[in-house]
């Protein structure tokens, strides 16, 4: 006996969940909280570096991919 689904499929969600891969979310969910926020920070920092070298680069006239 097929399992009626209580709401019927949002065409807009399934056309984005074809992108996403399930398996890093499940490992995310993985970790405790604290270890979400230390990637997270973790993450925060390297932007924050990219940020900043491209500022740099553009300072000096150069470019990123010299």
């Amino acid at each position: 006996m097929a399992r009626e689904l209580p709401f019927p499929k949002d065409p807009v969600i399934e056309a984005y969940k074809k992108d996403v891969d399930r398996t890093l979310l499940r490992e995310n969910l993985k970790l405790t909280v604290t270890q979400r926020f230390e990637k997270l920070m973790a993450m925060q920092r390297f932007a924050e570096e990219m940020r900043r070298a491209g500022k740099e680069a553009r300072r000096k006239g150069g470019t990123l991919c010299e």
